[in-house]
């Protein structure tokens, strides 16, 4: 995956969390936002009478950094996009507060 950018990378990390998913009353759907940078897999769909519907991964790309605002995920985005080439430091974990963020491997932001 070398020589892609951050979008290109973030939008193959999302799509793989859509793949082969899809029951009979929810699927994943990928919304992607190239022109503001924003990046989402959401799940719609019904689970007998309950509504299902919300983000499980959203990402931004501000100024240079990759910013990880929600993941559900049990693999983690931002160790995917570190396994794609993505050094720590281009990537913020906004879902942890600030001053947590420092204990972290990542960026600060």
């Amino acid at each position: 995956m070398e020589g892609m950018s951050y979008p290109e990378l973030v939008q193959t990390v999302l799509a793989r969390h859509t793949e082969n998913h899809q029951s009979n009353e929810t699927e994943k759907e990928l919304i992607f936002d190239s022109e503001r940078n924003r990046y989402l897999v959401v799940h719609v769909g019904w689970e007998g009478e309950k509504r299902n519907y919300g983000s499980m991964i959203h990402v931004d790309i501000k100024d240079g950094k990759i910013w990880i605002q929600r993941d559900l995920t049990e693999e983690g985005v931002a160790n995917e996009l570190v396994e794609l080439g993505v050094p720590k430091s281009d990537i913020v974990l906004a879902f942890r507060a600030p001053h947590i963020r420092q204990f972290t491997d990542f960026s600060v932001g």
